[in-house]
């Protein structure tokens, strides 16, 4: 994200210099700096991986949180409402 970041600062800058810059060889420098660096900054973004490996955790099953029964025949006493899936 960072380097992203450092990367379109230099663009906004190359955009602004457009405006200001006469010879028409630095107009092409700077054109091309406003036109490519969005390109690179992705490329450049999207192949650094994460800094640090992380392990991939799989979904548990799917649990219901609250089960109501028809016709109010909810929990007995003594039961805590709490069934196994």
């Amino acid at each position: 994200m960072i380097k992203y970041s450092i990367a379109m600062g230099i663009r906004v800058v190359c955009v602004v210099l457009l405006l200001f810059v006469r010879e028409w060889w630095a107009v092409a420098i700077v054109a091309a700096g406003a036109i490519f660096l969005p390109y690179f900054a992705v490329v450049i973004a999207n192949a650094s991986g994460p800094a640090r490996r992380s392990r991939m955790v799989r979904p548990g099953g799917i649990v219901r949180a609250h089960h109501s029964e028809p016709d109010g025949a909810g929990p007995r006493s003594g039961d805590s409402g709490s069934r196994a899936a």
